[in-house]
């Protein structure tokens, strides 16, 4: 797999530290690192950082030292660490510093589609933008080494269709650089006040300028076709990918230059240059802004700017082919009919924990106002018990938001109750909550603690106590910060108890209207079903649903259990014994005692 590939390429390229926050399309990155390290003998520090910021920092200072290192995220996460990447543009980073950020054009499980080759023009970073898993791994030692020789972060930046794409890839042999920490102090450069920053961006330039002339990032000429022809194609990642095969397909590879972009910015000079004396019509096929085509400043160009290619989603095969049926007069393709996909609409898993915490918080307080957070979690908009999701940690700010909005009216607020995962909590809940807290919010907050950041592929939280390589660290308790964070409302409890749960949810909202009232949290723990270990602990139920089922569909529709299923033709739910894991959770949602529950053993 294209992770699985970048990987072994920092394995392989002498990289001795590794931080990542997981995130698809990224996740399977670090992973791959401890899994070749370990099968190497390869020593590295590796790490899941709490976020993407720190993980950025750790990850910088490692190269302070002149040794190699590197952060991998997905293409939100480099938002969160924006603060040090614009920084370190500047001041540098001596033994070679590579971040990885994986786009998500589409977007497939992102809040946005943004373009990271663009966040590395505003930053004046160099990007390289490989096509394929065997490219992706091949880039990682030019990166390192353009690093170095500049001391200047390099990103690569790998697609979904990269990422999770699988070709055969040639392992070679570790490379050992012995390196030893040997960090030289420059407070004009490492401290940086503004006095030093002009002649520190001058110098950023220079370097930027300087790879900008650099030969060996001319673009390749992939396929040369018929020079009266005067036009070209200019394509870079994946949909560069595709172009090779259609062209192929289509039969005209011979009609045609083809270049590929592997650095797209700085964009080699030279080339912009060929480019607008050469050709007199232009097509540039990237995802997923136009940042190649900027670079180009021709009028001449057919891309996104112009309106021809689309402007948001992937530039998939179907679209690749009719812009270069359109670009090459080659005449459209036919047309057969299209069925619909068929697929099922994402649900919690039958089992889940949250599903048990959000039907509490809904039917407790029916007229209640939810945001939540980024996680497997976010599917409780199907219980009706999340009203915002917007970005990591956001969550309790905007509970926040709202009370004050309502509290502003003089009237009696409605009871605001913020979910978030357990990972996003260490993430960014911890700033939200206290200032929350210190703001004089009246909210409730339910963390929703599954022992793991389930949505990425169940890596450990904090929490836990396990680090990215198996190895046990120091476990850092929820409760502890919640309190720390000037919290007096604190309960926990298993979110199966849902009678439990619901008398806490109560107690809360009386607290918060009390004259001492404040933020108060809840704490809902119950382990991912996900984890086999945890999960073969549990009590298993024999579900039943009698004949006094009367159709009413609520404990589909409401409780939304995928072990539950309705027959039209018997006008009844049902248990499918195949997907039904025996939590009984579902015995308390039918309101004529149909679902019974009976046994609970194991």
């Amino acid at each position: 797999m294209g992770n699985e590939a970048l990987g072994r390429g920092l394995v392989e390229a002498g990289c001795t530290l590794a931080a990542s926050y997981p995130g698809t399309p990224a996740s399977e990155i670090l992973e791959s690192v401890v899994r070749h390290a370990r099968e190497t003998d390869t020593d590295m520090h590796i790490e899941w950082s709490l976020n993407e910021k720190v993980a950025y920092e750790v990850a910088l200072a490692h190269s302070y030292t002149g040794k190699r290192s590197v952060v991998a995220m997905k293409q939100v996460g480099l938002n969160v660490a924006s603060d040090p990447f614009m920084r370190s543009a500047y001041l540098g980073a001596p033994g070679g510093m590579v971040v990885i950020v994986a786009d998500d054009p589409g977007p497939h499980s992102s809040q946005t589609e943004q373009d990271s080759r663009l966040f590395a023009l505003f930053a004046r970073v160099p990007v390289f933008d490989p096509a394929t898993p065997a490219e992706a791994k091949g880039m990682i030692e030019p990166a390192f080494d353009l690093s170095e020789e500049f001391e200047i972060p390099v990103m690569v930046r790998p697609t979904t269709r990269v990422c999770h794409a699988r070709q055969n890839v040639a392992c070679e042999t570790p490379r050992s650089l012995g390196r030893r920490a040997n960090f030289e102090k420059d407070t004009g450069r490492w401290v940086a006040t503004p006095r030093f920053l002009t002649r520190l961006h001058g110098t950023l330039n220079e370097k930027i300028a300087t790879i900008a002339r650099d030969r060996r990032f001319y673009p390749h000429l992939m396929s040369r076709g018929n020079d009266n022809r005067r036009c070209c194609i200019i394509a870079s990642g994946v949909a560069c990918a595709h172009t090779c095969d259609i062209l192929r397909d289509l039969g005209v590879w011979d009609s045609v230059d083809l270049y590929k972009v592997d650095l797209p910015f700085p964009l080699n000079e030279d080339f912009i240059a060929d480019v607008q004396n050469r050709y007199e019509d232009i097509l540039v096929l990237e995802e997923t802004y136009p940042t190649v085509e900027m670079q180009l400043l021709s009028q001449r160009v057919t891309g996104r700017r112009s309106g021809n290619v689309p402007g948001e989603g992937e530039l998939t095969p179907d679209i690749v082919e009719g812009l270069l049926r359109d670009f090459l007069d080659v005449g459209a393709a036919e047309q057969g009919a299209v069925a619909e996909p068929l697929g099922v609409p994402p649900t919690l898993c039958a089992g889940c924990p949250h599903r048990a915490a959000f039907y509490t918080i809904k039917n407790t307080f029916p007229q209640g106002i939810f945001p939540s957070d980024i996680g497997c979690y976010t599917l409780g908009m199907n219980l009706g018990a999340v009203d915002t999701c917007h970005c990591m940690g956001a969550c309790i700010s905007q509970g926040a938001g709202f009370y004050h909005a309502y509290a502003a009216d003089g009237d009696d607020f409605p009871t605001v109750v913020v979910t978030i995962g357990d990972s996003t909590f260490f993430h960014a809940g911890i700033p939200a909550l206290a200032n929350a807290v210190f703001n004089g919010a009246r909210i409730i907050v339910v963390i929703l603690d599954n022992a793991t950041t389930a949505m990425t592929g169940n890596q450990p939280t904090p929490a836990v106590g396990i680090r990215a390589d198996g190895a046990e660290g120091q476990s850092i308790p929820i409760p502890g910060l919640v309190t720390a964070c000037g919290v007096s409302f604190l309960r926990e409890c298993d979110p199966y108890e849902m009678n439990t749960l619901a008398g806490h949810l109560r107690d809360a909202d009386r607290y918060i209207r009390s004259d001492e009232g404040g933020v108060a949290v809840i704490i809902a723990e119950h382990p991912c079903i996900m984890d086999r270990t945890a999960r073969d602990k549990q009590r298993v139920f024999t579900v039943a649903i009698s004949d006094d089922c009367t159709g009413c569909r609520l404990c589909v529709e409401e409780f939304e259990c995928p072990g539950l299923v309705y027959s039209d033709e018997e006008e009844r739910a049902f248990i499918d014994d195949t997907v039904c894991i025996g939590c009984g959770l579902c015995e308390a949602v039918c309101p004529v005692g149909a679902i019974t529950i009976t046994g609970g053993g194991r």
